[in-house]
């Protein structure tokens, strides 16, 4: 594994990419954030949210898909800040936490407008279950729905923009042409938004769902879609983004965190709403050598919270531990809800670890930490 010298992506992160100095797009992109007129930027923001609104019929200005996490809550007060009236839309995680639904019922008390819309839990399970088996992703129907719910509520009410978060492609590291992009649109979503090569059309043909079963999870075809009007823009390339302001600004208006860093990550403000996360994350790191502590990590560094020996020691002690517990609820919980067992989850494991990445013994056995996560060749250049 290669990483960026000066925060600590690895080459194996997909779509990034390092310059000749060995620096990452991430590091590249949070640097040229100077170069913009940010005032200019925010007035682009208010012309563009009152233009839409004055070619609807609505109440509301806009859509925000929100989470009650830290980012959605920043966006909605962002929004209320500059005089808007928002309709927020809540796409319900796989596993609602304690504190998720707590910060989700504090949106509501920022006083705003809210829909929740929660698929039917029955498919969603074996679509758990399905991701976990054939794509290493536990939440799939969760990263599917956030993109797709919101939009279809957007065309039903006839609200002509949505107000996503970050483009996750210009604050983690993407394609030079994604990291511009200000739009969140189908391209965008089929490349980026979490299918994993896992589409739709395959539930229904390999999986045998039916298309009442599948329309959460559908994004509007594009006929319906260009009629309606209705475009999705990142919030992020209007404001410069800052996931610890954010929660610094979201916990001073209700927002609640954990009482310690999460389990595999650096921080306690965020991933607080659904108990699979910590699944999520570990898959993340057996694929990809990495975790949610690396990404966390990489971002107080480019804003000179950390340096980068101290955020290596952050990672080397939290970055890909197993998930025996998230949040307080055991593997084995977590696991029943999709009908599971633990051993069968060690053998999915196993088949997604990426053995160019992680040490193995002379049986071709992974040499794993005390926690039972395979132990990675190298943390850094070397």
């Amino acid at each position: 594994m290669q990483y960026c010298v000066n925060c600590l992506l690895p080459d194996t992160k997909p779509d990034l990419w390092f310059n000749e100095e060995g620096l990452c797009a991430a590091c590249i992109s949070f640097s040229s954030r100077n170069e913009i007129d940010w005032d200019e930027r925010e007035s682009d923001f208010i012309n563009l949210v009152s233009s839409a609104s004055e070619k609807t019929k609505s109440q509301w200005d806009c859509v925000i898909p929100v989470s009650g996490g830290k980012d959605s809550t920043f966006q909605v007060l962002t929004v209320k800040r500059l005089g808007f009236n928002p309709l927020c839309v809540v796409s319900t995680t796989c596993s609602l936490t304690d504190v998720g639904r707590l910060n989700i019922e504090n949106l509501s008390k920022l006083g705003v407008d809210l829909i929740e819309f929660s698929p039917n839990p029955n498919v969603r399970k074996k679509l758990n279950k399905i991701g976990l088996q054939t794509v290493g992703d536990i939440s799939w129907p969760e990263h599917v729905g956030i993109f797709t719910i919101p939009v279809q509520i957007a065309v039903k009410f006839g609200i002509k923009i949505l107000v996503w978060g970050e483009n996750s492609q210009n604050e983690y590291g993407g394609p030079e042409k994604a990291q511009k992009s200000i739009e969140l649109d189908r391209n965008w979503l089929e490349e980026f938004g979490g299918l994993l090569g896992l589409r739709i059309n395959d539930m229904k043909k390999v999986f045998g769902f039916t298309e009442e079963q599948l329309a959460p999870y559908k994004y509007p075809d594009p006929d319906s879609l260009e009629a309606s009007g209705v475009k999705g823009v990142f919030l992020g390339q209007y404001f410069p983004w800052d996931g610890m302001k954010n929660a610094m600004i979201a916990t001073m208006n209700g927002f609640k965190t954990y009482h310690s860093a999460i389990e595999g990550s650096a921080v306690n403000y965020e991933n607080l709403d659904n108990y699979q996360a910590g699944i999520h994350d570990y898959f993340k790191y057996l694929k990809f050598g990495f975790g949610r502590a690396t990404d966390l990590v990489s971002n107080l560094i480019r804003r000179g919270i950390l340096d980068r020996q101290e955020g290596l020691e952050v990672v080397r002690a939290r970055d890909g531990a197993f998930p025996h517990t998230y949040l307080g609820r055991s593997l084995s919980e977590i696991l029943k809800e999709i009908d599971m067992e633990v051993p069968e989850f060690h053998e999915i494991c196993d088949k997604f670890t990426n053995k160019e990445l992680f040490l193995v013994d002379k049986d071709l056995s992974y040499v794993r930490k005390k926690d039972g996560s395979p132990i990675k060749i190298n943390y850094d250049n070397a």
